[in-house]
């Protein structure tokens, strides 16, 4: 504001302005013009100026076709304001789907989500982040964690749309690589298909090798090791190794889990 009155400059709100809301309302238009079939659209929903341009747009050239909104569990300002009629504070704000991690909704976004748009419901950090991974593994597109929220909802079947035509706004890319690799990670470990494994052995030459030998033939993928003798409680004779291993799917990794368990290297 200090800079608005120095420099005499308008500002413009990201969100809570109806040239903003009108410029994105034109994504539904887009989404009726390739699609006009469409039975849902599934938008993310932060401050709440996308939902609102393209639910208008699409309430007044198809009334019948839904419009869902989506939030981050952690962070569901467009939810609580819906049901206490008026624009809700939010103060948590840690969340990967930090593109809409917006504290308050806009006053005229939240009327005309209340007016045009059927249902908001949220989803949690697990399912945007098994969203990034199905997104970025199966469709070959790397999305934020705000981006996949629309898709998660129909991931994690907290929407059921069963044969109805959906279309899901993947609203944005904008995610460094260290968050990305983080993020993906944790959704492989969420997956089974990435597990990590303390196994306490006899600290003598060869056991290690033992140990590595049996994941191999148990087909994990060994990506890891950490060799600690030094574990606080652990027997001066014995060392912790923690393996992190890729595997196919949970039933592998239960497998690998089942098998090392019962061993022993002594």
């Amino acid at each position: 504001l200090d800079i608005k009155e120095k420099q005499g400059l308008t500002v413009i709100h990201p969100f809570d302005d109806e040239d903003v809301i009108a410029g994105q309302g034109t994504i539904g238009l887009e989404i009726l013009s390739e699609h006009a079939d469409v039975d849902a659209v599934i938008v993310p929903i932060g401050g709440g100026g996308l939902i609102s341009g393209i639910a208008f747009a699409i309430k007044q050239l198809k009334p019948k076709c839904k419009v869902y909104g989506v939030e981050a569990e952690n962070i569901p300002s467009m939810q609580a304001s819906l049901r206490q009629d008026e624009t809700a504070v939010m103060s948590h704000l840690d969340t990967i789907a930090d593109g809409i991690a917006v504290k308050k909704p806009g006053i005229k976004n939240l009327k005309m989500v209340k007016d045009y748009v059927d249902e908001v419901i949220t989803v949690n950090e697990d399912e945007i982040l098994d969203a990034m991974l199905y997104l970025l593994e199966k469709n070959h597109l790397v999305v934020e964690g705000a981006g996949a929220a629309s898709f998660a909802a129909i991931l994690s079947k907290k929407l059921e749309l069963k044969d109805q035509k959906v279309v899901c706004v993947i609203s944005g890319g904008n995610i460094d690589v260290e968050m990305l690799n983080r993020a993906m990670n944790k959704a492989l470990i969420n997956r089974g298909r990435l597990i990590e494994i303390g196994v306490e052995i006899y600290d003598r030459p060869g056991n290690l090798g033992k140990l590595i030998q049996d994941v191999a033939m148990l087909k994990g993928n060994i990506i890891q090791v950490d060799h600690n003798r030094y574990q606080t409680g652990l027997h001066v004779n014995r060392t912790l190794v923690q393996l992190l291993i890729e595997t196919i799917n949970e039933e592998h990794a239960k497998r690998i889990y089942e098998t090392i368990s019962k061993k022993e290297y002594v």
